[in-house]
């Protein structure tokens, strides 16, 4: 097969979809690969390293792309001119199509046939696919160095000839991927953790951590409405006494719910720092803005958009890794398979031979045709 690596066009994207020790794979293998120059330099591979790994290299992005092939990508060719892709291609990237399909259904014209890497099944035969999951940890790791760097706060409890240092006080909200690493990572730095999450088993893998888990009991027969604000009310205490708040409670293809609005952020300590990992479909916290930092009443609040892509070079290795077990999975003898009977294949696949074939996209873009009513005449 002739695989593609292609350069992100983003802003301040600095990972690649494949590495060196990943394509020197895919060439033992039997494939071809061509990558297009200068796309893994921001994450510490350059061009010679990819040629001595059996990779040939491309000049521009149509030149790579060329007839036909599977081009990995991290955003789905977002900003790139999709121009030369045919129904030939292949194209896997993270497009987040319940979210905002412009994208998708712009490849989907192409004729390419289209994954969605964001819409990996959560099942166990699926692990070795999934680039959220392996994102996400970078992201938990990377929001903690984050938030060391920025509090005015030690993390560890230190006892010195000046003194005793009390160990800084850390609340994670979102008990999924990325805050479950910032429990972890927190709890290494020898901070205090207490961890909420809305799902009752959620609670048991907080204190697996070594954290403390914040349980707020649900109340029978509550309204959404009402849980919500019980759990607002009830956080209120936990955050007044926090030096550092991480939020990363995310749905797939709706807006974030908010956990922390203002009056909550008004309860904490001045000094006291928020990292809100959820900013992309509108942020955990009703302050909270996409990259700019807001000072409100004495709180910092951070709402970093990218922050895989801060630490580029691991975050590409791991993308690369599952990319490659995906690749393997599209293939046979040589050759691409798309097989609709696995579940991995088919809950991914967003479009093919130019329609959208995904059904939950299909149902979402379905749900928001206007509705046309009759009207008769009298």
């Amino acid at each position: 097969m002739r695989i593609v690596v292609v350069q992100e066009q983003i802003e301040n994207e600095s990972r690649v979809a494949s590495t060196p020790d990943v394509v020197e794979e895919l060439v033992n293998q039997g494939n071809e690969v061509c990558v297009q120059s200068s796309a893994g330099v921001l994450a510490g591979f350059d061009d010679e390293e990819y040629v001595k790994a059996g990779a040939t290299i491309a000049p521009d992005v149509s030149t790579a792309i060329g007839e036909e092939g599977i081009i990995l990508s991290i955003n789905g060719l977002l900003q790139t001119d999709v121009s030369s892709l045919t129904s030939k291609h292949v194209v896997l990237g993270l497009l987040d199509p319940l979210w905002d399909i412009e994208q998708a259904e712009a490849l989907m014209k192409t004729g390419a046939t289209v994954f969605s890497l964001d819409l990996v099944p959560r099942s166990t035969r699926a692990q070795s696919v999934d680039v959220l999951s392996s994102m996400a940890t970078v992201v938990g790791f990377q929001a903690v160095l984050m938030a060391a760097h920025r509090m005015p706060k030690l993390f560890p409890l230190l006892i010195t000839a000046a003194g005793t240092i009390p160990p800084a006080k850390v609340v994670v909200l979102g008990a999924g991927v990325a805050g479950l690493q910032a429990m972890a990572i927190s709890r290494r730095l020898g901070a205090t953790v207490e961890g909420f999450d809305i799902r009752p088993e959620a609670l048991e893998q907080i204190r697996s951590l070594g954290a403390k888990s914040i349980d707020l009991p649900a109340e029978e027969g509550e309204t959404p409405l009402e849980r919500d604000q019980r759990i607002q009310k009830g956080m209120i205490p936990y955050l007044a006494e926090a030096d550092l708040v991480i939020t990363a409670a995310q749905i797939p293809g709706a807006k974030s719910p908010i956990l922390v609005t203002q009056e909550m952020v008004e309860a904490m300590k001045p000094g006291a720092l928020l990292v809100d990992l959820a900013v992309q479909r509108g942020g955990n916290c009703a302050l909270s803005e996409t990259d700019v930092e807001v000072m409100h009443q004495g709180v910092t609040i951070l709402g970093p958009s990218n922050l895989a892509a801060d630490m580029a070079l691991s975050a590409s290795r791991m993308f690369a890794n599952n990319l490659l077990n995906l690749v393997q999975l599209l293939s046979d003898e040589g050759q691409i398979v798309i097989n609709r009977e696995d579940e991995v294949v088919d809950t991914m696949l967003v479009a093919e031979k130019g329609e959208i074939v995904n059904q939950a996209i299909v149902q979402k873009l379905n749900a928001e045709e206007p509705q046309v009513t009759e009207r008769s005449e009298s």
